[in-house]
């Protein structure tokens, strides 16, 4: 490049936006089978993509996925590329993915949601932030050097709105090969927690259960049964209310004493953080919080685990009125993973405890528990020399000092990557705070887009710097 890479970026910022529009314009859902033909496009799109700029690119088959109807359809394929290949210098994993969640203008869009459009400087459209703006960012890089300060991998996958199947799998194959040469893994999937830039070491992970409690063998009328049988929803309403208290404190045995204790350290880390109370509050449209000072905010938001009731199949929940017994209901509660929980431990926890206060109503109904996904939570080091050289890159392109942050969400794939590869992983998101990832009017502004590529161009320059294991 003969300009400098910020003025070459600034340049050709349009062009940027553009490649954005077009990938968005690709309904790659994941989630909606009929969308398929639209994430496998959307591979290809990557692909191509990264071919065109000289890298060595392969479409990695992961195989099907299993359907409720018993038939089976494929799954998008991975893309793997690499760029540079000098044993001398470092080389960094770029995961990302392209895949998006459900979006349609009925649900409360202003704008298309496939139709990228710019409004003030953010650029508005599904997959904008959650991931296609950060994995073009980190493409954009890769295209300023004539000359890599280090060697790039990419890994981007297209199901990771849908819990990544196959990925795993992928990862443990190419342990030996693809992963085999890397140094670090770096994760732009996220985002900042105010306007100030922020640096993300860690994940909760999450444990998703069933509880399910049958009786009679189908739905009753409330009128001409009520008061003659045990009724399988009031059973699971009465087990549901002893998970949490009013005050959120987790009543399963064994769960809070599992937690690792917050440091002094760790205290002050949270208390240095930029948050405004009083706009979260307005942000989610709720008059009273948990709680009311900042630094048990974000430590209940991040580093404890929290039970939370999503919803119960088998009720009625139409509108208007039924007077039926639900023969069978289905609750389902996931509680959030933090250090050092197990979530093999927990799973135990909770249903030997449910089955416990079960028990104790002495009912004729059957309770049947089950835990759907476990997934660990992830935790880096903060003084990690990748942590300090994103601090350093943040510096140079930002000018502040960026915040220490972590995700009340759960990322699986960092802890796939760390438990398989053993490389050291740094998150480091472009996102805004307010982008509206999964909701309606997602959005990336032009700045972050744009910026976050000056700071991905930095942060290969301060890696280059580190020394090789």
């Amino acid at each position: 490049v003969s300009q400098l890479p910020d003025q070459y970026v600034d340049s050709h910022q349009e062009e940027y936006v553009q490649t954005l529009r077009d990938w968005v314009a690709v309904e790659s859902d994941s989630s909606d089978v009929l969308r398929r033909p639209d994430c496998h496009r959307m591979m290809d799109m990557t692909a191509e993509k990264l071919q065109a700029m000289g890298g060595k690119v392969e479409l990695v088959d992961i195989g099907v996925q299993e359907l409720p109807d018993g038939k089976t359809v494929a799954l998008p394929k991975v893309v793997t590329a690499q760029f540079g290949s000098d044993p001398n210098k470092q080389t960094v994993c770029v995961y990302g993915h392209v895949d998006v969640q459900p979006a349609k203008l009925e649900d409360g869009w202003a704008t298309e949601p496939y139709n990228l459009t710019d409004i003030n400087g953010n650029l508005y459209g599904r997959g904008a932030s959650d991931n296609k703006a950060p994995v073009l960012a980190w493409i954009h890089t890769v295209e300023v050097y004539q000359d890599l300060p280090v060697n790039v991998k990419f890994i981007i996958e297209g199901m990771e709105e849908t819990g990544s199947n196959g990925l795993d799998a992928m990862i443990v194959a190419q342990r030996d090969t693809f992963f085999s040469d890397v140094d670090y893994i770096i994760i732009s999937d996220c985002g900042w927690l105010s306007q100030r830039p922020a640096l993300t070491y860690g994940t909760r992970g999450n444990c998703y259960f069933f509880a399910e409690v049958e009786g009679p063998k189908q739905d009753l009328h409330s009128g001409v049964y009520g008061g003659t049988v045990i009724e399988p929803m009031t059973d699971l309403i009465g087990i549901l209310d002893t998970l949490i208290s009013p005050s959120g404190k987790i009543l399963i045995p064994g769960i809070r004493e599992a937690v690792a204790p917050l440091s002094d350290e760790e205290w002050k880390m949270y208390q240095d953080i930029e948050f405004d109370i009083e706009s979260f509050k307005s942000k989610i449209g709720v008059s009273q919080l948990m709680y009311s000072n900042k630094v048990d905010l974000l430590a209940h938001r991040w580093r404890y685990p929290t039970v939370t009731i999503h919803g119960i199949e088998g009720a009625f929940s139409g509108p208007g009125t039924k007077t039926v017994i639900p023969a069978k209901v289905i609750a389902k509660f996931s509680i959030r993973q933090v250090p050092n929980m197990d979530p093999a431990v927990v799973k135990k926890q909770v249903t030997d405890y449910l089955y416990s206060v079960f028990a104790k109503r002495k009912s004729p109904n059957k309770l049947k528990v089950t835990m759907i996904i476990g997934a660990k939570p992830w935790l880096a080091d903060t003084k990690h020399p990748l942590y300090e050289a994103g601090k350093a890159a943040m510096k140079r392109v930002f000018n502040v000092e960026p915040d220490m942050i972590r995700e009340g969400g759960t990322i699986p794939i960092a802890k796939t990557f760390e438990d398989v590869t053993g490389k050291s992983i740094i998150m480091m998101p472009i996102g805004g705070f307010d982008d509206g990832l999964h909701s309606q009017n997602e959005k990336m502004s032009r700045y972050n887009y744009i910026e976050g590529t000056k700071l991905f161009i930095a942060y290969l320059h301060e890696v280059a710097h580190l020394k090789k294991d």
